[in-house]
């Protein structure tokens, strides 16, 4: 079944377009020991403000989603889900639903110039390679090979985050940076770099290269999050570790930098993770 509408938010002549791809158990820990600071206060606050984000079972629930930021310069994709059936992201909902949500927006990925992948973990980079012929959700059809899912796209990681592949999933060296390489379409970024619409910011923390992407007008901005947060208690509680970031401190600072410097603009954080994929900045 083809996806409805996407939801999209507009900035001046920029769209921010959600791509769905899946919802799901997060199957590692409960929310409250992955967040061992967070108060019962602090978590009544959450369930009000991201009451989706408790399954029927008392589980965390996420989604996970992906960016599309469609300009007159072009077509920019930000993460690229958990991909499809024989993706590496086995623990989240596979197959995936990228694809149809991409031909909803009316986005075919040939004409995607630019992915933007926040960072390297399975659940960001699930479509960003497949195998050849596997280019819908059965994960059925020949396989001969790996390539890139948007052909004529230039992939973005930061160059720290590429240095520490094989501290962060060793395979993938083989399943995602290889074949980018081989097809030149891996472009390696040393902190915060302008696109066709917005830029990339550094956000390091969550993991060595982890990045963010800011779209702006004005005094209005969408702020495209990755994993600078996983939950919504990071969005009202910048201050609160996530026991999965690499250097917790890192990325409290990363956090803060870019949600408490607004000085009184409107930002909208677009969430992979959250209920909702757009929400107004606390």
């Amino acid at each position: 079944m083809t996806p409805a509408a996407s939801p999209a938010i507009r900035i001046g002549s920029t769209e921010i377009i959600a791509l769905a791809d899946g919802v799901g158990p997060f199957p590692f820990t409960s929310r409250e020991a992955a967040f061992p600071d967070a108060s019962a206060a602090q978590w009544a606050a959450v369930d009000r403000f991201d009451p989706g984000a408790v399954d029927g079972e008392g589980r965390w629930s996420l989604n996970f989603r992906a960016f599309a930021i469609r300009g007159p310069k072009g077509v920019t994709v930000v993460d690229a889900g958990i991909g499809p059936a024989d993706a590496p992201a086995s623990w989240a909902p596979l197959p995936g639903k990228l694809p149809e949500s991409l031909a909803a927006a009316g986005i075919d990925p040939a004409e995607v110039d630019t992915v933007v992948l926040t960072h390297l973990h399975t659940d960001h980079v699930g479509w960003a390679v497949v195998a050849e012929g596997a280019v819908t959700t059965s994960g059925d059809g020949p396989s001969t090979g790996l390539s890139a899912f948007f052909p004529n796209a230039e992939y973005l990681i930061q160059q720290a985050e590429f240095d520490a592949v094989d501290t962060l999933n060793p395979q993938l060296r083989e399943t995602l940076i290889d074949p980018l390489r081989a097809s030149d379409q891996l472009r390696l970024l040393d902190g915060d770099t302008p696109l066709r619409a917005g830029r990339v910011v550094a956000t390091p923390g969550h993991t060595p290269g982890h990045q963010s992407v800011i779209v702006a007008d004005g005094r209005e901005s969408v702020l495209i999050t990755g994993d600078l947060l996983v939950n919504a208690i990071q969005l009202l509680y910048p201050e609160l570790a996530y026991v999965f970031e690499m250097d917790r401190e890192t990325a409290r600072r990363s956090r803060e930098r870019l949600l408490r410097s607004g000085g009184g603009a409107l930002l909208h954080v677009a969430s992979s993770h959250l209920t909702e994929p757009f929400v107004p900045a606390p």
